[in-house]
């Protein structure tokens, strides 16, 4: 027995491989398995008692979920500070590679019994198996999902999935990062053998016994073609890369090192022998290893996501206190939705509005939303109708007796909010958690209008709330710590990423983001092509266009928050040219953005694609010299990040890895940077603060850095190394 591999080899000579890596939910590859797994393969090899063997999972959570990410870097890298050398890198990369294809070429028939979750390096360690059998469980999951988190598949994936299905569909699941059932794999040819749940072990066993002499792979075997063919010189093959380059890089933009790393290993190794392809594999597994790119979306976007979904900014000692009747506060699309996911979660729902057509108009669209899920094979038309049984409409406060949790989102108005938050209290009384669902208006602000502010807390949602991940905490003042871990205990039921900020107008996400949006506004102002501003903003890796986000969220609502914020701030508001295109296009012109179908686009009737609107170019003249494309990028960018070092310098912001989740996940920063604070630490904080200052001259004082950031420049720290988090 190994530490992380018990081995027990049964009368008939076959040998049980169950992997259960200690102090793990689940079995993750580590330096630790890897060494025992090659100490298995030896025994494989070398003991004539041993006819075959079956690998398994020794836990009831899955079978195993890839490369343990978290020690990846200790694992492959060296420490900071000591240089970088490729080839000790490649070595290290290509360990994994080496053991895997012992493992296939060991001489002894290896199937692997699946139950539950395989991907990643779990999936590519089944592969090199020479028998897949999985328990027919529609809610397990395989795949390689490697290339969503900054890497792709390193560990044999992009050579042996390519060699069972063909490059074009082995390429079209990777570069997606696109997850299976197992009804999918067999179908793919991934999976040889689907069997009841719970059996995979006695039919994996039953196979080797009865297939001795079954040890080797099909591209090992004399004659084996690749399916669809390979080689630069193969029609399909070169049509293949001709569709999937252009394509890759219309998604990432030309800002990914993976997908390219991806694609030319898949092209290469496809055109040599395994032995060979391997190491092609791990030298471009290396190269991408090497660029902090995917050190910094590993971190982000698996290991601090993963973290802040396990309750990392959750008060100590406080017992978990999840919802179990849920009080909505209007029914709107954002209530209506919040009422969705916490239904689907299993609370029940009180979902109140002002009258009964607009409460049952709420739950109209919780079943049109379950209703897509049921067409979508998602959900039987039996749990739907559990589901939407748990949503019940409601227009007295007095009807929300027994909630233990109440969501507030009714009009963004701070007397209609102060309204009914008292008129709820009246009925559930001060010791119930109130959580307001609010993008911009200060909590502490909101909550005098509960006597116990200590149990008021914001809770922003993003719309549309069935699809975005992220929900931000917002603690206001007095906000105390019951209220915070009663709050993460519902993201945490309706599984949702939430992070957790300090109070301000308009919090993190909202703040940070509509900077995006008014310096694309900013340009517009000055002349600059709005054609050039849209285009330059998705080739920075946002979702769209900032002229196309003000459409989306509505050009009116930017309108009066504008004007909100310059009552509330008074001789403290500073104007800017974006003000007045948009008081243009709100008062003068009518154009509100995609609610009337007026905006920056137009949006014909007919449903035709949107187009940019021509009468811009009337309002808001071209100017006679016209940016080139990285001045536009360097300002789009900078004005979010210089926002973001705002926020953390000022407390809104309690971590930098807070920070760089909720601009990803939130507003759909850039990926690729692995957030906004991972990016500022990769380009040096130093060169940040020398890029403000330029920018700062030319363009005015929003871009001016902050002192923390002059300091940070000075001292080289950086904010994932060297620097203490702000104090709230």
């Amino acid at each position: 027995m190994t530490q992380t591999i018990r081995i027990d080899v049964d009368a008939d000579g076959i040998a049980t491989l169950l992997i259960d890596c200690p102090g793990q939910s689940m079995n993750v590859i580590g330096a630790q398995f890897i060494a025992d797994l090659e100490a298995a393969v030896d025994r494989l090899s070398t003991d004539e008692a041993v006819k075959g063997a079956v690998i398994a999972s020794g836990k009831d959570s899955g079978f195993m979920a890839g490369m343990d990410l978290k020690a990846m870097e200790d694992m492959l890298l060296p420490p900071p500070g000591q240089t970088l050398d490729m080839a000790t890198l490649f070595t290290r990369v290509f360990e994994l590679n080496r053991v895997l294809r012992r493992l296939e070429t060991c001489g002894k028939p290896v199937a692997c019994a699946i139950e539950g979750t395989c991907v990643g390096g779990g999936f590519e360690l089944a592969l090199a198996c020479h028998r897949r059998v999985v328990g027919d469980n529609p809610k397990t999951q395989l795949g390689l999902p490697e290339i969503l988190v900054g890497l792709f598949p390193g560990g044999g994936g992009s050579q042996r999935f390519p060699r069972i299905t063909g490059a074009q569909t082995a390429l079209m699941y990777m570069l997606q990062g696109k997850l299976f059932t197992p009804a999918e794999g067999a179908a793919l040819k991934l999976i040889d053998e689907l069997v009841p749940a719970g059996t995979t072990l006695d039919a994996a066993k039953a196979w080797v016994k009865a297939n001795p002499s079954a040890s080797a792979q099909p591209w090992d075997v004399k004659g084996y073609k690749v399916p669809g063919g390979a080689g630069s010189m193969n029609p399909n093959f070169a049509q293949t890369f001709m569709g999937a380059i252009p394509m890759m890089q219309k998604e990432a933009q030309r800002n990914m090192n993976a997908p390219v790393a991806l694609l030319s290993a898949v092209y290469e190794g496809l055109q040599l022998p395994m032995d060979r392809a391997l190491r092609i594999e791990s030298k471009y597994f290396a190269k991408v290893i090497a660029q902090p790119q995917s050190r910094n979306m590993v971190r982000t976007l698996f290991v601090n996501k993963q973290a802040a979904e396990r309750g990392a900014r959750r008060p100590a000692g406080i017992p978990p206190a999840p919802t179990g009747k849920l009080a909505m506060l209007g029914a709107g699309m954002m209530g209506a939705g919040i009422a969705t996911v916490s239904a689907q979660a299993g609370m029940q729902v009180m979902l109140l509005d002002r009258d009964m057509a607009s409460a049952e108009k709420g739950k109209a669209h919780v079943e049109a939303e379950l209703q897509k899920r049921v067409s979508r094979g998602k959900m039987s038309a039996d749990k739907m109708a559990e589901v939407l049984g748990r949503v019940t409409p409601v227009t007295d406060a007095a009807s929300l007796a027994g909630c233990d949790f109440v969501i507030e989102a009714v009009f963004e108005d701070p007397a209609i909010k102060a309204e009914i938050t008292q008129r709820v209290e009246a009925v559930l009384g001060p010791d119930t958690i109130f959580g307001s669902n609010t993008s911009t208006l200060p909590i502490t602000g909101l909550a005098q209008a509960w006597s116990k502010p200590e149990n008021f807390i914001g809770i922003h949602f993003f719309s549309p709330v069935e699809k975005m991940p992220l929900v931000e905490i917002i603690l206001g003042k007095k906000t105390g710590q019951q209220a915070i871990a009663k709050a993460l205990d519902y993201v945490r039921q309706i599984r949702k990423t939430p992070i957790v900020v300090n109070d301000s107008r308009g919090f993190y996400t909202s703040r940070c983001f509509s900077t995006y949006v008014s310096e694309g506004v900013q340009m517009l102002a000055e002349g600059i092509n709005p054609a050039l501003i849209e285009n330059v903003g998705r080739q920075l890796g946002m979702p769209v266009g900032p002229l196309a986000v003000g459409d989306e969220v509505s050009i009116e609502l930017g309108y009066k928050i504008m004007s909100a914020t310059r009552k509330a701030l008074g001789d403290a508001y500073q104007p800017s040219k974006a003000d007045d295109v948009i008081e243009t296009m709100v008062v003068t012109l009518g154009r509100l953005g995609r609610k009337n179908s007026k905006g920056y686009y137009e949006y014909p009737a007919e449903g035709g694609p949107k187009f940019l609107w021509p009468g811009l170019a009337e309002h808001f003249p071209r100017a006679a010299r016209q940016p080139v494309a990285a001045e536009v990028r360097e300002r789009l960018l900078f004005r979010q990040l210089i926002e973001c070092a705002r926020c953390f310098e000022e407390g809104v912001l309690m971590a930098p890895e807070d920070g760089d989740i909720g601009a990803i996940f939130g507003w759909g920063f850039a990926p690729w940077t692995g957030g906004p604070f991972s990016h500022m630490d990769t380009l040096g904080i130093a060169q940040v603060v020398e890029t403000l200052d330029r920018l700062a001259a030319e363009q005015g004082d929003r871009f001016a850095p902050t002192a923390q950031l002059r300091d940070m420049a000075k001292s080289g720290a950086t904010f994932h190394g060297g620097t203490k988090k702000a104090a709230a």
